[in-house]
């Protein structure tokens, strides 16, 4: 990658390199090249937290008052590409870069005192309690209610599509506590820990085979008001913070890994000879190269403005959209280039073992690609960003 690095950024990628060289087991990079879904199954993505937490390099986005590493936006960017090029297992954000940013900006020092420390050394694993049967992308919708009775909000209701709830064991957590005024106004922003006597987690297997997502219910839960963070009613502003963070980061270093996967799987399909056939998806995959190219061009260039001060403004939201809409083209084209070895149900790690053997890698691609149907939907819809960022272009 020729991006015109500094001195001191070329020495700190290839210190990053030296430490992934290190560091990643072969079972831990297995995980990652088998992370069909948005981020890895929790103990191997776990693992991989507490052995960065080690090298203090767990949550480097944080202010270094909390643990996090004084870098700069490029050094973030340099990191979060070796770690795709090294097929590092993608960690969960819900903890790290969703909740922690939420607490740090509107919690109580006693309260970034209870849950941030967990969640930079791995010990607390968070799920995200947003979206309900009837209110997804029309979030303020929302009908789950926590009524206040003395020290303690009630809880009651559902909430819906809560990924790795199953293996957390605390929740942030969007509830009504006010049903007056605009529907906004009367939202409240709790985090509570997942053993309390009235929480029921049910699995929804998807239809990729996977289980990531789940439904949680809550019948009389009583959460301490002490999990409320900010004020009480004012949650909306501090979704729309959160939803900030879910939706930034940078795509192009994931993608760029998924584009090499798929030319290897493209000379695997076609060995000792090309043809129209060959010729027609390699001429889709260099198109795909260049939005890549286009995309991280874009990046670099926002990451270059915000190291000179500048507010990120619009850029997650655009970063959003041509991120999952590259996602699911790369996927697409991973499909028609496995074949019919796509139709095969099997583990991924029994594909090559099982009595009618097929490529790991064909079973990957019909994986991936039913997984990343839902990329244009999760933190925010894709037609919503649209209208973001229309309204910003033309305010």
């Amino acid at each position: 990658m020729n991006w015109q690095l500094t001195a001191e950024e070329a020495a700190f990628r290839d210190e990053v390199r030296r430490f992934l060289a290190d560091a990643l087991t072969p079972g831990l990079r297995e995980a990652g090249r088998r992370c069909s879904g948005i981020f890895t199954e929790y103990p191997h993505g776990n693992d991989w937290h507490r052995i960065l937490a080690q090298r203090g390099w767990s949550v480097p986005q944080w202010p270094v008052e909390h643990g996090g590493c004084d870098w700069t936006p490029m050094q973030h960017y340099l990191f979060a590409s070796e770690l795709a090029a090294a097929d590092a297992p993608p960690r969960a954000p819900m903890g790290p870069g969703m909740v922690a940013p939420v607490i740090m900006a509107f919690g109580t020092p006693e309260q970034q005192q209870r849950w941030l420390p967990g969640i930079r050394n791995g010990d607390d694993y968070w799920c995200q309690g947003y979206s309900e049967p009837q209110s997804g992308s029309d979030l303020a919708s929302l009908q789950c209610r926590a009524v206040r009775d003395g020290d303690e909000f009630v809880l009651n209701g559902t909430k819906i599509w809560t990924t790795h709830a199953h293996h957390a064991n605390r929740m942030f957590c969007l509830v009504r506590t006010n049903r007056e005024g605009k529907a906004q106004q009367g939202i409240s922003f709790l985090c509570f820990d997942m053993d309390l006597p009235g929480i029921t987690v049910r699995p929804i297997p998807s239809v990729s085979g996977d289980h990531e997502l789940n439904q949680v219910f809550f019948d009389d839960v009583r959460v301490p008001a002490a999990g409320l963070i900010g004020e009480e009613n004012q949650g909306w502003t501090i979704a729309k913070y959160l939803l900030q963070h879910e939706r930034g980061g940078a795509w192009a270093p994931q993608l760029r890994a998924r584009w090499r996967r798929l030319q290897r799987a493209l000379a695997a399909a076609f060995p000792g000879s090309a043809g129209a056939e060959h010729d027609a998806l390699a001429l889709e995959l260099a198109e795909l190269h260049c939005r890549i190219e286009a995309l991280q061009a874009l990046e670099l260039r926002t990451l270059r403005a915000q190291a000179a001060g500048a507010e990120r403004g619009i850029s997650p939201s655009i970063g959003k959209l041509l991120g999952t809409e590259l996602k699911q083209a790369l996927t697409e084209l991973h499909v028609r280039i496995a074949g019919e070895d796509v139709l095969s149900r099997a583990e991924l790690p029994d594909a090559g073992a099982h009595a009618l053997a097929v490529p790991e890698d064909a079973v990957f691609a019909m994986s991936s690609y039913l997984n990343d149907r839902a990329a244009s939907i999760y933190a925010g819809t894709n037609e919503v960003q649209r209208n973001l960022v229309a309204a910003h272009l033309l305010r």
